[in-house]
């Protein structure tokens, strides 16, 4: 079992940053890969950003790339989202994931464990 708690959503202004973190429990998190989605009202989970538990490797949604970084600190147990130059359409709110596809990181489908996910607001 994993729990997921995101934190650190809040309102910004365009062009502001914002750095989310996803806290883990369970001896087993460490082989996880882990992603970050997005969601609005009425509309699907986004894939946002992923990392793979084995290489470390980082993939991103094509509408944040360049602007978010996703890092991981097994030690801590944490997943963090680096959110540069937002925009008014990164509004959502903002999910943790945890899964063991390490094949398929933008699927939101194959993902077994989330957080309850944290409120991310951009104004122009």
């Amino acid at each position: 079992q994993v729990q997921l708690e995101e934190s650190g959503g809040g309102s910004v202004q365009a062009g502001d940053s914002v750095r989310l973190s996803c806290a883990a429990s369970g001896r087993t998190f460490g082989r996880f890969s882990v992603g970050w989605f997005r969601q609005v009202a009425g509309k699907g989970r986004e894939f946002v950003a992923g990392m793979r538990w084995s290489d470390g490797g980082a993939y991103y949604g094509d509408s944040v790339k360049g602007r978010f970084t996703i890092s991981r600190d097994n030690a801590k147990s944490t997943v963090n989202l680096q959110m540069n130059n937002l925009k008014p359409e990164d509004t959502a709110v903002y999910l943790c994931g945890a899964t063991i596809d390490h094949l398929r990181l933008s699927l939101p489908h194959t993902y077994s464990y989330w957080g309850q996910g944290t409120q991310v607001t951009v104004s122009p």
